[in-house]
């Protein structure tokens, strides 16, 4: 028996990671940032730190305060202290905004996820507002999407907040003991505190399934 190639059903390949396109979008400019920065001079890369990550002490000290203020709390969102730091947010950015971006679409997608980032920057300054130390990183950003997840999760009764304790609890004490696996690195645990309770309250008004 033969076929006839030009009746060969064609094969339908899928791709190994099916993600959605403001996700992709968010995780191709996360990586580029870190590959620009990786390129660059450390004296320039540390002013790029200072310019663009958060410094609560900017919004205290009059004379600190100029166009880094207005732009930092979403700039710091896209900057990673280590390969490692990145990784961890990237794969929890692949994890946690797939989900919410199918239910709420890629706009508001990107409008939660930043709002979640301001959200855990102001908890971070709240907690110390003198500090002169940057904080960067997505981790408000995707605390708050993971905060999201929660609110559409099917769940068999019971109350979500002993997860909610639980996600606090450990992000108090990463804040304490630093990022597994890249030495000791500090996190600012008032951030992803800040985020996922911004996004685990606020996203209802994202959610556009909700008014379907």
């Amino acid at each position: 028996m033969t076929v006839d190639p030009d009746q060969t059903p064609p094969t339908t390949r899928q791709p190994i990671l099916n993600l959605p396109p403001m996700v992709t979008r968010l995780l191709v400019a996360n990586l580029a940032v870190h590959g620009i920065r990786w390129m660059l001079p450390d004296t320039t890369d540390v002013g790029v730190i200072l310019s663009f990550g958060f410094i609560p002490a900017r919004y205290m000290l009059p004379d600190l305060f100029g166009w880094q203020a207005l732009v930092s709390p979403v700039t710091h969102l896209f900057l990673h202290g280590s390969l490692v730091h990145l990784l961890i947010n990237m794969v929890m950015l692949m994890a946690f905004g797939s989900g919410v971006e199918r239910r709420i679409g890629g706009p508001r997608l990107l409008a939660f996820a930043l709002a979640c980032g301001v959200l855990g920057a102001a908890a971070h300054f709240l907690l110390h507002p003198l500090s002169i130390m940057p904080v960067i990183g997505a981790s408000g950003a995707i605390s708050g999407l993971f905060g999201g997840v929660l609110r559409f999760l099917p769940r068999r009764g019971g109350s979500l907040w002993p997860i909610v304790l639980l996600w606090i609890g450990v992000s108090i004490l990463f804040g304490v003991t630093g990022i597994p696996g890249d030495g000791g690195a500090a996190i600012a645990w008032a951030a992803h505190v800040g985020g996922f309770l911004g996004g685990f309250l606020l996203f209802g008004l994202f959610d556009r399934k909700r008014r379907g």
